[in-house]
């Protein structure tokens, strides 16, 4: 049973549930789970069940598709008042979890059980379009994804990366190489080529862009051209 701070925290992440009737949302209310779970974490994993709908109030969740080498290529994030399409697809279609969730920020959310998540669904129309306007999004960003790992070069999509993160980042190497579904030794390589042709200084932990023009032709996106 959720406590009145916590009903407050996740009406204000996700407002569409003021929509419930009082029923369904007494049922949110009574039924729901509080979860917090530590950065690091798995929220849910490959192959898992999916049983219950996570709404999360605050925290972040990486949602990456594993390979039998160990590195994982990160399809999105789910943020507060995002919804997973991968949970949703698991709970609709009664099948497990494709991917794997890691908590990237300590997580704090609330577990809706697929008994009452279909009830949701099926009863509150604001809901539905809800999830849907999400299947939408989260579809055209893994069209996206999907067009940058087949057709364009690592170096490409480091250069949007930093481009899109600028002009002064804080990350690793590694990190990087986490979000582009690569190793941190291509991403340093190409990151000393940038540096040597003064397109980016590179400090411990630190990246600041030089020449945004240079770094724009590199990505080869003439959308990012501004």
């Amino acid at each position: 049973m959720l406590n009145e701070t916590q009903q407050t925290e996740l009406l204000e992440a996700y407002p569409v549930l003021r929509h419930l009737s009082p029923s369904l949302w007494r049922s949110v209310a009574s039924e729901g789970q509080s979860l917090r779970l530590p950065a690091g974490s798995l929220a849910f994993d490959e192959a898992s069940p999916c049983h219950a709908y996570l709404m999360v109030t605050s925290g972040a969740v990486r949602v990456v598709k594993p390979a039998s080498s160990g590195r994982e290529l990160l399809l999105y994030r789910v943020l507060p008042g995002d919804s997973c399409i991968l949970t949703v697809s698991g709970l609709l279609g009664d099948c497990d979890y494709q991917a794997r969730g890691v908590v990237e920020a300590d997580l704090a959310c609330i577990a809706i059980a697929r008994p009452v998540f279909m009830q949701l669904v099926e009863n509150t129309p604001k809901f539905r379009v809800y999830l849907f306007r999400f299947f939408g999004e989260r579809a055209a960003q893994l069209m996206a994804l999907i067009e940058a790992v087949a057709f364009r070069k690592l170096d490409q999509r480091l250069a949007a990366l930093l481009l899109v993160s600028g002009p002064a980042i804080e990350a690793t190497h590694q990190s990087l190489a986490d979000e582009l579904g690569s190793v941190r030794e291509v991403v340093s390589r190409i990151l000393e080529d940038f540096r040597a042709q003064n397109i980016v200084q590179l400090d411990r932990g630190h990246i600041r862009i030089l020449d945004r023009l240079a770094l724009q032709k590199r990505a080869d996106v003439e959308t990012l051209v501004t």
